[in-house]
């Protein structure tokens, strides 16, 4: 199993499988994918490290959300995995 990294401005990398990568990458609502792979426990325990402040920061580059969306820290996770599995699928 090869293991990717998205690498973070802010911390907030994560360590992910290129299968788990592929399966939340795309465009349209991967909402259900990222779910099932944020349950795993190896991102439970990455995402319990993220600093909330510093995902905030890390996502308002992105300009998709306002400052009202990024006060929803389990959202802003969900954002974080699909946006870091759609990385490093293009990495690929």
């Amino acid at each position: 199993m090869k293991t990717l990294f998205n690498y973070s401005n802010y911390g907030n990398d994560l360590k992910i499988t290129r299968k788990d990568a592929n399966f939340c990458s795309g465009s349209g609502d991967m909402g259900e994918n990222v779910k099932q792979v944020m349950s795993k426990p190896y991102i439970k325990k990455q995402l319990t490290n993220i600093n909330p402040e510093k995902l905030i920061k890390e996502l308002r580059e992105y300009g998709a959300w306002d400052d009202t969306e990024l006060t929803n820290h389990p959202e802003n996770l969900k954002r974080w995995v699909w946006i870091s599995c759609c990385d490093i699928s293009e990495r690929l």
